[in-house]
């Protein structure tokens, strides 16, 4: 028995999730917590690329910005 699909929610489960968060957050927090996951992803992808750039720029012995 595959013990990966027994756990996996159906669509009725995901509408009842979706209900219960709706309910406990409302309709006007829920864009609000949604624009501040997406700016915190953003700002996680950029420091990722920012660190990388100045680990490159370390190495070939240049000025890090600031």
């Amino acid at each position: 028995m595959n013990h990966i699909l027994l756990f996996s929610p159906g669509p009725t489960e995901i509408i009842i999730i979706l209900l219960v968060v709706l309910l406990l957050f409302g309709g006007r927090k829920i864009p609000e917590l949604m624009r501040g996951l997406g700016k915190g992803m953003r700002e996680f992808k950029d420091a990722q690329k920012g660190d990388s750039k100045e680990n490159k720029e370390e190495d070939q012995g240049g000025d890090k910005k600031e």
